[in-house]
């Protein structure tokens, strides 16, 4: 599992990019389709855990949105049944690598692929370093940590005060004594309000989205489960971007969220017209109030990730309603290149999404080879 080792090109039948959860599910099932003599892994971070690798310290297994079990070893018995405090930043890291180790997935590190072209009936991958790879299929699990999402507001560029992502998260205490505006309507960007407030010394917060938070306390079962992943599924397959799993499913009413309520830190406003050098205005007025300038020194924008799928470009996939328009029996075959399949895009996207991904996306593939 060491850097490219290529020295220039080299050839497979299968090409695997990304080492996260969908990409060592695809790795295992190619392993058990008898595919892994004509398989290459490659991964862009420096070691195993995928995005896990790069969350906030103060992020744990517990409190994570799920890390499903991979297929073969799950969690616990790997970590240990008392694993839910520690760092999922560490936690899920060690796990993947007990993973690759324990079924001989030979993932190499760092390897960058900065393009991937048509080549003949197959592809041409390009990477930083400048080497090629030539592949007959390929299956694409680079995520979406790589591509955090700032919608354009009017006057963003003018703001003098600071601009962070949820990908950029640390600690609260760098947000200590300041003014702290927290865009987003997602599951991070509650828990983090939460955090900052709760923890940052002398820190102001204040909460902001586009559309309005809706809490359900019902439990996540199965049946609004398949509801969410039908709607994305459905999107994906008439060619538009994926849609929101929380705007199907709405956020968890959990005890933390209720007394985070009572206590005023979800004191929820919509969305700023414009940004100013000073903080953000609401030009029209809003349940009443008349237009109104808030001062922030710090604008943490929670508004999640884009699937990292810059490297694709050349292959132009993107379909008029600016997705990828996806077939087959779990949508993870681009239609207009069936050689190619994207992991973790659309209904793959879920941590168990991506282990029946992976198990489709190899059965696709072994189908796809012994036809040619």
């Amino acid at each position: 599992m060491n850097a490219n080792p290529f020295g220039g090109s080299t050839e497979t039948d299968i090409l695997v990019i990304g080492g996260g959860q969908a990409g060592l599910s695809a790795g295992h099932y190619l392993d058990k389709f008898g595919l892994r003599p004509r398989t290459l892994m490659v991964d862009h971070s420096p070691g195993p855990g995928g995005a896990w690798q790069f969350r906030w310290p103060t992020l744990t297994l517990a409190g994570a949105n799920g890390v499903h079990d991979l297929p073969g070893l799950g969690l616990a018995q790997a970590l240990g049944t008392e694993c839910d405090q520690w760092p999922a930043a560490t936690a899920v890291p060690d796990y993947f690598a007990q993973y690759e180790q324990k079924f001989g997935l030979d993932v190499h590190r760092p390897v960058d692929v900065r393009s991937v072209s048509r080549h003949g009936e197959g592809f041409l991958a390009t990477t930083a370093d400048g080497n090629e790879i030539s592949a007959r299929t390929i299956i694409n699990a680079t995520g979406t940590w790589d591509r955090p999402f700032v919608p354009y507001i009017p006057g963003i560029e003018t703001f003098t005060g600071t601009q962070l992502h949820t990908h950029d998260y640390k600690t609260p205490a760098d947000f200590a004594g300041q003014r702290v505006l927290v865009v987003g309507a997602g599951i991070s960007a509650v828990q983090l309000l939460i955090e900052i407030a709760r923890q940052a010394e002398g820190v102001q917060t204040f909460w902001c989205s586009r559309t309005e938070p809706r809490f359900n306390d019902e439990p996540f079962d199965p049946e609004r489960g398949r509801a969410a992943v039908a709607r994305v599924e459905q999107r994906v397959r008439a060619g538009l971007p994926p849609g929101s799993v929380v705007s199907v499913t709405g956020l968890p009413d959990n005890n933390s969220f209720r007394a985070a309520r009572e206590d005023g830190i979800l004191d929820w406003r919509p969305m700023f017209t414009r940004i100013t050098p000073e903080g953000v205005c609401w030009d029209c007025a809003v349940d009443g109030e008349a237009p109104h300038h808030l001062d922030v020194d710090i604008i943490f924008w929670c508004t999640g990730f884009r699937s990292a799928l810059d490297h694709l470009a050349p292959l132009r996939l993107r379909a008029p309603g600016g997705g990828i328009v996806m077939t087959g029996r779990l949508a993870t075959v681009v239609e207009a290149l069936p050689q190619l399949q994207l992991l973790g895009y659309g209904p793959s996207a879920s941590t168990i999404g991506a282990n029946r991904a992976g198990r489709e996306a190899a059965r696709v593939v072994q189908t796809y080879l012994a036809a040619r």
